[in-house]
């Protein structure tokens, strides 16, 4: 399995939910499965069915988090000499050359974009356009409505 890229943000948040599926969540889904069986016939017990179903989405999930984390490639932009270009992790502020609009993203992993937090994809198409540019370099974006232009205002590692 290739290496999947998380910012140091990305995989504690990781770690929190492996965390709690395996303190928490875990558990108490085998107390719940104890106590339908304690009700008797299992053919016909909607609990029971119920909580083994949530027992496989949580050894499933389990299973997934520990995976991502052992291929995980933690990056801190912060630590790295980038001489100004956007590299994964940097906090990048852009203007739309057309409408005047600015905006702010942080460059994150898959698992970590979250659009209404100002954290996009590095597969996205906006920041494969960024990567490696510099504060004041403009980029053409294929977007689903057409192709945009952006400026580069500044550029952060935080």
């Amino acid at each position: 399995m290739a290496t999947i890229p998380l910012t140091v943000r990305g995989a504690g948040l990781l770690k929190e939910e492996l965390q709690r599926l395996k303190a928490i969540e875990r558990p108490a889904v085998i107390q719940a499965i104890a106590e339908a069986r304690a009700q008797g016939d299992l053919s016909e017990n909607a609990e029971y069915d119920a909580a083994r179903e949530r027992q496989g989405f949580i050894e499933g999930r389990i299973a997934e988090l520990e995976s991502k984390l052992s291929n995980a490639q933690i990056i801190d932009p912060a630590e790295l000499d980038t001489d100004g270009r956007i590299v994964f992790g940097a906090t990048v502020e852009i203007e739309d050359v057309d409408s005047g609009d600015v905006s702010a993203y942080q460059i994150v992993g898959d698992d970590e974009a979250d659009i209404k937090s100002g954290r996009i994809s590095v597969s996205s198409p906006i920041a494969r356009a960024l990567i490696g540019k510099h504060a004041g370099d403009e980029v053409e974006v294929q977007a689903p409505g057409g192709l945009r232009q952006y400026e580069i205002r500044s550029v952060r590692f935080v």
